[in-house]
């Protein structure tokens, strides 16, 4: 269907509201529907009764994800009627390309489901759906000759930060994963394409990028026959963005090129998020990880050295089927080994088509339990200490807000991630520091945030 058909007729003056579930992905994509919904005269609102179309955009990675959505869908049954009388109801993301039309049966009110490949496709599934009677839930979740979602309009929910996508999909196929099943295989972006998005963004005014994919080091490999990740992280280095993040990254393939690059480009944040899952290496083979204890800990070694300082973060899975306490326990040691800043911990989801969800475990959960809690408190000490480190120190930070708690608190983020609190300055509003560069000198370490006061002149 025509863009402009579409804005003439059917969707100027609708409001919109969109729910995102799941990953830095999943936030990109929600950017660019909510430029998509813009650029066909939609309104955004800030609530559900308010909205003419709701939009969730959904993550499989864990089973609580299906029942949260699951949940709020059913609830805007007793919201209710928006202005226009009709309320359309749309899902995208991972559980949206696993699941398709069979979405209707679990949440009959659902009228629109679309992939996450299918993301331009979503004014024409809500023009259809508003001329329905809502018996039909209208469906795209086709991957083939679909373009990257990152060529459709954007509507940032921040003006100095955005997510670039370099690749999509995963060709690891990890026993637990459901991610190569809903985003497909690799496909990367042209080289070329990127680092000139990146220059773009820079003229817009954006200081800070994260670069996503599901496997960053991957990068290029479907294109040239070879990863270009370190190439990527230099040149987008020259564009003259201030900083830059990347997520994910598989330990099997972050080379000894792409640690270099991080070192010797100095917008690139001293900060990596590298899964390593379980320290055990019996359990590592049977999630096809494709590494090793061994090979985890030498690569950490390698970036401590060639990055002092350098901030780490993982995520660890806990009760992967048949984990035994001595798997847990080389998990544990693997943890003070590294001495992480921070960690993603899960108790191990089945998804279904996973190879993982046919294994037969019998541990009980209350084992499982116990050890996830024996490894979140032991998290929570290495970051406690990982702050310290900070504690009197002038830290930059890119300010992102106010606290949820306390309006005349400013949010932001060191260079190292970790989240930097500070009072607004008597007399200032906070709209004078949002999306600059603020020195704060710390006076507080704690657990998960720095805290200080504001020193010197911001940026």
């Amino acid at each position: 269907m025509e863009r402009q058909l579409v804005q003439d007729n059917k969707l100027v003056g609708k409001t919109y509201l969109i729910k995102t579930f799941g990953c830095q992905m999943n936030l990109h994509d929600s950017e660019r529907v909510a430029g998509l919904l813009d650029d066909c005269g939609c309104n955004e609102v800030q609530t559900v009764e308010e909205a003419d179309i709701v939009v969730f955009m959904t993550c499989s990675v864990r089973e609580k994800a299906d029942t949260h959505l699951y949940g709020a869908v059913s609830n805007l049954v007793v919201v209710p009627a928006p202005p226009c009388g009709k309320r359309v109801i749309a899902v995208g993301g991972c559980i949206a390309q696993r699941d398709g039309a069979r979405l209707k049966k679990h949440i009959p009110n659902v009228d629109v489901v679309f992939g996450t490949s299918a993301l331009a496709s979503v004014p024409e599934l809500l023009c259809e759906a508003f001329e329905s009677d809502g018996s039909e839930v209208f469906v795209d979740t086709v991957e083939k000759n679909r373009g990257f979602s990152c060529e459709l309009p954007s509507k940032r929910e921040q003006y100095f930060h955005a997510w670039v996508p370099i690749m999509t999909g995963c060709n690891n196929f990890c026993t637990f994963c459901i991610v190569p099943l809903v985003r497909g295989r690799e496909r990367s972006r042209v080289f070329e394409r990127v680092v000139a998005e990146v220059a773009r963004l820079v003229d817009d005014g954006v200081r800070e990028v994260t670069l996503l994919g599901q496997n960053v080091n991957s990068y290029g490999r479907d294109l040239y026959g070879k990863p270009r990740f370190s190439e990527l992280l230099r040149e987008v280095g020259k564009t003259g963005i201030e900083r830059i993040r990347f997520t994910s990254s598989n330990p099997k393939d972050l080379s000894h090129d792409t640690i270099r690059a991080m070192a010797e480009t100095p917008n690139v944040m001293p900060q990596l998020h590298l899964a390593v899952q379980s320290g055990s290496n019996r359990i590592l083979r049977a999630m096809h990880r494709a590494y090793n204890r061994e090979k985890y800990l030498s690569v950490i070694a390698e970036l401590k050295e060639a990055i002092p300082g350098i901030a780490l973060s993982t995520d660890i899975i806990v009760g992967f089927p048949g984990e035994t306490e001595e798997d847990f326990l080389q998990t544990m040691s693997l943890v003070d080994e590294v001495g992480y800043a921070s960690a993603y911990t899960f108790i191990y989801s089945k998804r279904p088509g996973t190879p993982a969800a046919k294994i037969v475990d019998t541990t009980p959960h209350e084992v499982i339990q116990e050890r996830f809690e024996r490894l979140t408190k032991r998290i929570e000490e290495l970051a406690y200490s990982a702050n310290q480190v900070d504690l009197h120190a002038h830290v930059t930070a890119l300010v992102e807000g106010t606290s949820k708690k306390n309006p005349s608190v400013l949010v932001g983020h060191s260079p190292k991630n970790q989240t930097v609190l500070f009072d607004l300055p008597e007399g200032t509003k906070p709209e004078h520091f949002i999306g600059q560069m603020c020195e704060v000198e710390i006076s507080e370490a704690k657990t998960w945030y720095l805290r200080g006061s504001l020193v010197g002149d911001i940026s």
